[in-house]
């Protein structure tokens, strides 16, 4: 078995996909409306994103009856100021709360939350 790809539902499949291209760097591979992939160079799992009409972003930080957080992901950065900035031009928001100094919760533009993070 091999994973090749986290799933993310969305209302707008190609406008996530271009924001996680910006962020990350991967290019667009599959490009339909219903359908899009990102994969990275080195050939390793990547990410695609599923319309969803109905989507409903989760709630950060996590409150009892309402829509919960079912995964995120963690992406490793050098700097987490400058990260943190580039994210934000993106279209990224950053999250009120912040659990951790190393740590940078955002989310995307369809609400799905993403951490930026740095080794100390």
């Amino acid at each position: 078995m091999k994973l090749t790809s986290t799933v993310l539902g969305t209302p707008e499949p190609r406008a996530l996909a271009e924001f996680y291209s910006k962020l990350l760097g991967w290019p667009i591979k599959t490009d339909e409306p219903e359908w899009v992939t990102l994969r990275p160079e080195d050939g390793g799992a990547g990410l695609s994103f599923q319309l969803e009409r109905d989507h409903l972003a989760p709630v950060w930080p996590p409150a009892g009856g309402a829509q919960q957080m079912q995964l995120h992901l963690d992406i490793e950065v050098d700097d987490l100021a400058a990260a943190t900035a580039e994210a934000t031009a993106a279209g990224a928001v950053v999250a009120d709360f912040q659990p951790q100094s190393d740590v940078r919760v955002c989310f995307d533009p369809a609400g799905h939350p993403f951490c930026l993070w740095t080794r100390e």
